[in-house]
């Protein structure tokens, strides 16, 4: 089949709100980050924290991983974030600094690297061949189970240790920033 062929979805077809729907994601997901990034507050740095998790959690339910998705809400949105706010509501609040000025070059070398780096990343999208792959299995929650429960229980397990280790370091961090 020749790409050029075929026609572009309208908006109101399946294909066409699908679209919708990713970037409607993709954008909540930036929005989130740019949020993370940009704010002097660790706590709405937090907000748009969870704010790009939840969008990353929705592209995943686009991509056909309802699983996935929903991990990414239980440990992402829900683990780590109630683990920072726990670290930033235990921490000493800090005294304000005065910082010098930036230097002339931060800013424009910074949107410099990052416009090469999504032009490079644009043009390798636009000039790639994807191929649509068949699927494996059906992707059901019962054979993610299993293959979570027999063929890769370790991985499994290792996140979890991972998560308890995470958890426990923020605590002994909090805990020895309020004894000194």
């Amino acid at each position: 089949m020749n790409p050029s062929t075929l026609a572009s979805p309208g908006l109101f077809t399946v294909e066409g709100l699908v679209g919708v729907v990713f970037l409607t994601m993709a954008a909540i997901t930036l929005v989130g980050g740019l949020i993370a990034c940009n704010s002097d507050r660790l706590v709405r740095s937090l907000s748009g924290l969870v704010i790009c998790f939840v969008g990353v959690a929705g592209l995943y339910f686009l991509l056909n991983s309802p699983f996935v998705s929903m991990m990414q809400i239980l440990i992402y949105v829900g683990a780590i974030t109630v683990t920072i706010s726990f670290a930033i509501m235990l921490a000493a609040p800090e005294e304000k600094r005065k910082i010098g000025p930036p230097s002339l070059f931060s800013g424009p070398l910074g949107f410099i690297a990052a416009a090469l780096i999504a032009g490079g990343f644009a043009t390798l999208a636009v000039k790639t061949e994807w191929t649509v792959h068949d699927k494996i299995n059906d992707g059901s929650m019962k054979v993610i189970g299993l293959q979570l429960l027999t063929d890769h229980s370790m991985v499994f397990e290792l996140v979890s240790v991972v998560l308890l280790v995470a958890i426990l370091g923020a605590l002994v961090i909090a805990r020895q920033g309020r004894e000194q």
